[in-house]
């Protein structure tokens, strides 16, 4: 099985991106905003075909980092970490989308869709966030490929 020939939007992810996360209330009051950046890769070998990794860096000098490997069968991606448990897959040509559940908050589900650009420089997302089958958030992410140097 090859991940990036029977996902290739997925793959046309792979590199970094840089945007910047705002968390909303179901009512869509700001809770916060912070910048990020992000790595998608599919490694040559290992035990996982794509790994993806999560700084996020607040204006504050706060800064978090997350890594998410994940597994491939039945043309999704399946994550399965000490944070979180869902998977991935292809709506069609431009969306990439997701649902997975925060293993710390019982009872959540989130659900998010990523919209990738035709050129490939440029994506957003959205996330709906649910706690027992009730919306309790958003986040709106704007992102853009890094450019290398």
């Amino acid at each position: 099985m090859d991940i990036k020939s029977e996902m290739p939007l997925l793959a046309r992810h792979a590199g970094n991106w840089v945007g910047r996360y705002t968390h909303t209330d179901a009512n869509g009051v700001i809770l916060d905003v912070h910048a990020s950046r992000l790595t998608c890769a599919f490694p040559d070998s290992g035990p996982h075909p794509y790994i993806q990794t999560n700084r996020y860096l607040w204006d504050n000098g706060k800064s978090e980092e997350f890594f998410f490997p994940a597994s491939y069968k039945e043309g999704r991606i399946w994550f399965d970490t000490d944070r979180i448990i869902g998977s991935a897959w292809e709506a069609d040509a431009n969306t990439v989308l997701l649902h997975w559940e925060y293993k710390s908050i019982p009872g959540s589900s989130l659900y998010e869709m990523i919209q990738l650009s035709p050129c490939g420089n440029h994506r957003c997302r959205t996330w709906h966030w649910f706690e027992n089958n009730k919306i309790v958030k958003r986040t709106l992410i704007t992102e853009q490929r890094e450019v290398s140097k």
